[in-house]
């Protein structure tokens, strides 16, 4: 044995399913190591998307997933990818091979320094000098890269190294960690700020999607019939069709829910940090803030805690469950004033965009939704969409509405929507992604494909860097230079060996939608797009 085999031994023996990667010589004996082992290796066609692929697993799983390259170009078509993970608390192990560390035929041809390179954007990065080293650096990347906050983290193996005799080495076991759990004195903290609130609310974030915190938050929330509201990247924890859901903090200011919030006297926010764009929300004269995170709050100052419980989050609405409160003062009449208001608003904008000559945000959101089933999947990429998405479509299930509001990262939404659909292939998965974002990044089209995936991906075509030139012409600005030409996407579509379809009218999406749902493999919708001046 190898050390290259012995690296995918400590892979297997931590339970790795999947490596995605792309292929370059410096990394011939893994991929040997990885013929032989009970390791599922995805092929993919740029090295962005192999790290978009395993961080789009870590967030749906909370377990590090692998991407692998090459040295310096390849590791560099990694970056994005992994500042991705980073921010969005993805676990995930990235490998990049190296020429010979010992002695090189090549000199420093084409070498970097990738552990500096990688430093910023990562919880842990290092290179294997030593066979010995492999067990041990693998078991702790792993279990860096999973523990709280989770993260991206970076093993580099030389060529040399790689090659090099490990028969007598062993894996090493990975113990799963329990979180520790707060004690009484800090629960009774949280009662004590509640007894004397009027209006408490709650704001759910990204961390809490987990399913203990799903299930224990729920039962909280509906025994003391307190509202909440919630973030973009959290959508779905908690069914939107609750009577205490009030919105989506989508804008970060002038925003109905911005009314609601200043509203309330006491603010419980759950899973919150700082990295997902912040809304401004608070006044530590107007309102306590509670902040509930398995780990302590960075202080901002757009936010700052008067009362901070860290650790485990479900254990906290556990045993807070287990309290009794005195609630006979709380009083959340104007929360919902302002967000039924709000609905009777929403209601008016759909008609309008209904009867438009073409698509426009809500109209979409409203046709998809009544498309999809409850636990459907909708992967999005990063444009001005999103934040309709985010404000107006409805989530019922955890991880059924897929978006990035940490790095928002363009190019991801092929390979989020890839990895949810190998992880559900029971569900149906939609893309929606601009015309700017899929001409920027098609050759993992063929990766679809090659998978033999079931997915469907919707392209808004507004033949121009929509986003910018709706913020230029919000700003007072002339256009600009932002109109684009763009190719033939049902023609492009049948060149990837996939289906092509043209919306002619908005009231042929929603057929046009149910046939491509049922087609057997990769299916693209053009859709022509525009948006409304405003969000409402």
């Amino acid at each position: 044995m190898n050390a290259a085999q012995l690296f995918v031994s400590c892979l297997e023996w931590h339970a790795i399913e999947y490596i995605f990667w792309v292929p370059w010589e410096e990394n011939l004996d893994l991929l040997e190591a990885i013929r032989t082992s009970s390791i599922k290796l995805i092929v993919t066609r740029n090295e962005q998307t192999a790290v978009f692929m395993a961080a789009t697993y870590g967030r749906l799983t909370w377990k590090a997933w692998v991407a692998l390259s090459t040295l310096w170009p390849g590791a560099t078509n990694m970056i994005t990818g992994i500042a991705h993970a980073q921010l969005g608390w993805m676990p995930v192990l990235v490998i990049t091979g190296q020429k010979p560390i010992k002695k090189s035929k090549q000199a420093k041809f084409q070498i970097i320094d990738q552990v500096a390179l990688m430093k910023p954007i990562t919880k842990f990065t290092t290179s294997i000098v030593d066979p010995s080293r492999v067990p041990n650096l693998v078991a702790y990347a792993l279990q860096i890269a999973e523990e709280e906050k989770p993260g991206a983290v970076h093993i580099e193996l030389p060529e040399d190294i790689a090659r090099e005799d490990a028969s007598w080495i062993l894996p090493i076991t990975k113990e799963k960690l329990r979180r520790p759990i707060p004690d009484l004195k800090a629960i009774q903290r949280i009662i004590d700020k509640l007894k004397h609130a009027s209006t408490p609310l709650i704001l759910v974030w990204a961390w809490a999607n987990r399913k203990r915190v799903t299930t224990y938050l729920w039962a909280f929330i509906k025994q003391y019939n307190i509202p909440f509201f919630c973030s973009q990247m959290w959508k779905g924890v908690l069914d939107e069709r609750m009577d205490q859901y009030i919105g989506t903090a989508a804008l970060t200011s002038n925003d109905y829910i911005h009314t609601a919030i200043q509203k309330a006297d006491c603010i419980i926010a759950v899973g919150y940090d700082i990295i997902e764009k912040p809304v401004h929300l608070f006044s530590t004269e107007n309102h306590e803030l509670i902040h509930i995170n398995f780990f302590a709050a960075e202080y901002d100052t757009l936010y700052q805690p008067s009362l901070q419980v860290v650790w485990d989050i479900g254990n906290i609405f556990w045993q807070l469950s287990q309290q009794q409160i005195q609630i006979d003062h709380w009083h959340f009449e104007a929360l919902y004033d302002a967000a039924q208001h709000a609905k009777e608003q929403h209601t008016k904008t759909l008609k309008a965009h209904n009867k438009h000559e073409q698509m426009m945000p809500w109209r979409l959101i409203s046709e998809i939704r009544s498309v999809l089933d409850d636990d459907d999947i909708v992967a999005l990429d990063n444009g001005l969409y999103k934040v309709w998405f985010a404000r107006n479509y409805p989530t019922y299930s955890p991880n059924t509405l897929l978006l990035d509001n940490a790095l928002a990262t363009m190019w991801a939404w092929y390979a989020i929507a890839t990895s949810a659909k190998l992880l559900n292939p029971d569900k149906h998965v939609i893309a929606v992604v601009g015309d700017w974002w899929i001409v920027m990044n098609l050759w993992d089209l063929e990766t679809v494909v090659r998978l033999r995936l079931n997915i469907t991906i919707i392209i808004l075509n507004d033949n121009a860097y929509g986003m910018i030139k709706w913020k230029q012409n919000d700003q007072h600005m002339p256009s600009y230079w932002l109109d684009l030409a763009n190719p033939d996407f049902v023609v492009l579509a049948k060149s990837f060996w996939a289906y092509g379809h043209f919306v002619d009218s908005p009231d042929m999406f929603t057929p046009t939608l149910q046939k491509a749902l049922q087609e057997d493999g990769l299916s693209i919708i053009e859709l022509p797009f525009i948006y409304p001046e405003s969000f409402e």
